[in-house]
């Protein structure tokens, strides 16, 4: 059986966007920095794809019923096909010193990873303070009972 030309259509088409999806469209290529560092790209890949035809019987109420019937075995077709592809870099792993760090594109992204990065400092500044409270008590309780 022969191969309807839709389905050329959309093998063309799905091959090319195989082509294009690879892991390094997504994580990018680690590039590293004068310091030592390794920043890694991160993005968001989005595609798109539509195909469509129709085979046309020939005939319309402009040609009087001449031209290709339905019992014919070639059609006329018509159709097509489509991709998008749409990359956005949403963050960066930079690597280096010790430590990792993920840094979103985004900046209501980065406040809150700010805000995530701040907390350990301020429940540590939070338990010296009771800490020192606590001893201040216990040395002025001393005192009161001498």
């Amino acid at each position: 059986m022969t191969e309807h030309p839709i389905q050329g259509l959309m093998k063309t088409t799905m091959e090319s966007i195989k082509e294009m999806v690879d892991v390094n469209t997504i994580v990018g290529e680690p590039v590293e920095s004068s310091d030592g560092q390794v920043i890694i790209p991160i993005s968001k890949v989005s595609f798109g794809f539509a195909s469509g035809g129709t085979e046309f019987n020939g005939k319309s109420k402009g040609n009087k019923g001449e031209g290709m019937t339905a019992s014919d075995n070639s059609l006329p077709f018509g159709g097509g096909t489509g991709a998008g592809v749409s990359i956005m870099p949403v963050a960066f792993i930079v690597v280096g010193n010790g430590s990792m760090k993920l840094l979103p594109v985004d900046q209501n992204a980065n406040m809150l990873n700010s805000i995530i990065d701040t907390i350990p400092k301020i429940a540590t500044g939070i338990q010296n303070k009771l800490k020192s409270k606590e001893s201040n008590v216990k040395n002025e309780n001393s005192c009161d009972n001498n």
